[in-house]
């Protein structure tokens, strides 16, 4: 631990300038994501605190008046002046890009949020910001943000004071800070609790021990705030019972190990359940890594040596025995990987792989270390004796699978052109310009032919609802007509040999009814991607097209409305003796109706389906789409409505 905490070890590398021009460079989009991209970087800030054991618990709470704060018990920022600026160690922090402690090791040994910019950035893009820091006494400095007429430009995050000491004693340690976001830069101020009640719980998880409250006071006058509490003593053990909640372990307790390599601390637990895929969560300084990286190529191919090595050792495999795959061993794994780590290089702006090889090596090493030491202890022989036996089933099936496939190439390969037969192919050669619908039904497919531009737009109707991929094996995954046809259109395979250089299409688009039956497609469709096709989902290549549900006329006035709250926006415009229209499918429009609604690109709605937390979508699908009939109902009474399509979106985050 770092011996003192002074403005001093506040490191300064560039100024504030660009952040309100070019938001999109810092945050990732001035959207929904952006808006809570702002807040995790101070709740980031916090976390490190704890990270370092130096704070021990956070409270986040969500205003009325669209305001959000962050509260440590943590150090502090420093509030003495800076050598270097002649002001405040606080001030620095909310007005410098990239200055903060984080540049100095021995005051963070691990850090997670953006190197520095997240508390000034986060200033920048407010109306006002607030914050206190508690050492000893109670010191107090505000921002706001404001257009100069003068100078013609927008001021960003400027101090009102420099930092006053308000000689309030004070037992606390810590920082309290209060913002609010700032309506001209952002499409929406509106924080949603679920996003960030779920992403409080993993840093709970990640952070053993770590108490995390979160208040959300907008609520009714009548009503009181709305309050969680998280705080996890087993950690990542924890986590693994969570994520696998509604699933059947093959044993009762999750296993896991913890040591340090390197200087990198590395954690992990693993559990396997009947399930048939694999769903691995890393996270790097409390970041999640949903593309992997170097950690997860260690994690792997240290599991795959250990287990191989335990299974020989168990007499399972003789020694005329050819190893076990990877994936024999992690059918049904549910898996959380933790590192911690200096000098951290994420690969591209939003964070989502590790670029540091040199992590490969010692998550390899503790891998087999931990897996070794875990299988010496005899209370696990059951437990381990489950992990083999599943590896070996699994072999087994993906042996017969392949030869099955190879006797069978000729008529039933995937490659086969046939099963493609009901594609209406583009003529464009070019797949970043290319769009694939996959559409309910035949009769509707048919519409979607006559509707479409040819060169890039290509239709792929469906006859029936595809399989539910949950809880099916790949060789009864790979039987199902739909799904082949899918696999066969997209060109660019499935599970582990999925390439997205080799995707024929960059935008796939669902295209069905807007009601149960519609929803439900979506959900397969989602769960096969999620399950065999994630790259495509952590691109963003696929969407949700957005028919209406009505059509509201009078006359040579027309107007479509896409939920019962902007039906009546519509009637308003379109005024007294206005007709509505009810869709009940996709069917029921004409090819006209069909391009002008759903399918011109200058004017149709689409939503891009994004996974913003792995764990939450994991547990969701197994929710939605796993065999337990009273887990499925009971999401579905707490988050479903029909008539809101982005309801699935917004809830489930796939």
């Amino acid at each position: 631990m770092a011996k003192s905490y002074s403005a001093e070890d506040i490191k300064i590398l560039e100024g504030l300038d660009a952040v309100r021009l070019r938001p999109g460079m810092y945050i990732g989009s001035t959207g929904v994501k952006g808006l809570h991209h702002i807040l995790w970087e101070i709740v980031d800030n916090a976390i490190d605190e704890a990270s370092n054991g130096y704070a021990t618990r956070i409270e986040v709470k969500l205003y009325k008046d669209g305001s959000a704060s962050v509260e440590d018990n943590g150090r502090g920022i420093p509030t003495d002046i800076h050598p270097k600026t002649g002001v405040s160690g606080v001030e620095v922090v909310f007005t410098q890009l990239h200055a903060g402690g984080k540049f100095d090791e021995h005051n963070y040994s691990f850090s997670g949020g953006l190197h520095g910019v997240g508390a000034s950035v986060t200033n920048a893009l407010s109306e006002w910001l607030k914050v206190e820091v508690y050492r000893k006494t109670v010191y107090k400095m505000s921002f706001h943000s404001y257009y100069d007429e003068k100078a013609e430009k927008y001021m960003s995050g400027v101090p009102n004071e420099h930092l006053t000491d308000t000689k309030e004693k004070t037992e606390k340690t810590g920082t309290f800070i209060r913002f609010k976001p700032d309506a001209s830069v952002f499409d929406t101020v509106n924080f949603n609790f679920d996003t960030v009640s779920k992403r409080l719980k993993e840093l709970a998880f990640l952070n053993k021990g770590l108490e995390i409250n979160l208040i959300d006071e907008r609520v009714p006058e009548d009503k009181k705030p709305i309050a969680v509490n998280y705080k996890y003593d087993g950690g990542l053990h924890d986590f693994a019972m969570y994520l696998n909640e509604g699933k059947s372990p093959l044993y009762d307790n999750p296993i896991g190990y913890k040591t340090e390599k390197d200087g990198i601390l590395i954690e992990f637990a693993i559990q396997h359940t009947s399930d048939f895929t694999e769903s691995l969560f890393s996270f790097v300084n409390n970041i999640p890594t949903p593309e992997g990286g170097f950690h997860e190529t260690g994690f792997r191919t240290g599991l795959t040596k250990s287990l191989n090595d335990i299974a020989r050792s168990m007499g399972a495999l003789k020694d005329k025995d050819q190893n076990l795959l990877g994936e024999d061993f992690r059918e049904g794994l549910t898996a959380i990987l933790s590192i911690k780590m200096k000098n951290v290089q994420f690969e591209g702006q939003t964070k989502t792989k590790l670029g540091n090889a040199e992590a490969r090596q010692p998550v390899e090493t503790a891998t087999v270390e931990g897996m070794a030491a875990l299988y010496k202890d005899p209370k696990l022989k059951d437990t381990f004796d489950e992990i083999i036996k599943k590896a070996q089933s699994a072999a087994r099936v993906r042996i017969a699978a392949r030869q099955a496939k190879e006797v069978a190439r000729a008529k039933n390969s995937i490659d086969n052109l046939t099963l493609v037969g009901k594609l209406a192919a583009c003529t464009g050669k070019k797949p970043e310009l290319n769009e694939l619908f996959i559409v309910e039904g035949d009769s509707a497919g048919g519409t979607a032919k006559q509707a479409r531009i040819r060169l890039t737009q290509a239709i792929l109707p469906l006859r029936g609802k595809p399989l539910n991929v949950e809880k099916k094996r790949i060789d009864q995954v790979l039987a199902n007509e739909e799904i082949r046809t899918i696999i066969s259109a997209l060109g660019a395979g499935y599970g582990s040999d999925f390439v997205l250089d080799d995707l024929k299409y960059h935008k796939v688009i669902i295209l069905s009814d807007a009601d149960q039956d519609g929803m439900h497609i979506r959900c397969i469709l989602l769960t096969f991607f999620f399950r065999y096709m994630r790259e495509l989902i952590n691109n963003g290549n696929v969407y949700i097209g957005m028919p209406p549900l009505y059509k509201v006329y009078k006359k040579d006035i027309v107007e479509y409305a896409y939920d019962d709250e902007e039906l009546q926006k519509k009637i308003e415009i379109v005024g007294k003796g206005y007709q509505i229209q009810r869709y009940k499918g996709l069917g029921e429009m004409s090819a006209e109706q069909l391009w002008e609604t759903t399918m011109d690109p200058a004017r149709r709605n689409l939503i891009r389906v994004n996974i913003e937390d792995a764990a939450e979508a994991e547990q969701m699908v197994t929710a939605l789409m796993g065999d337990r009939v009273e887990a499925r109902k009971e999401f579905l009474a707490q988050n479903a409505n029909f008539n809101k399509v982005d309801t699935f979106i917004d809830r489930v985050n796939i």
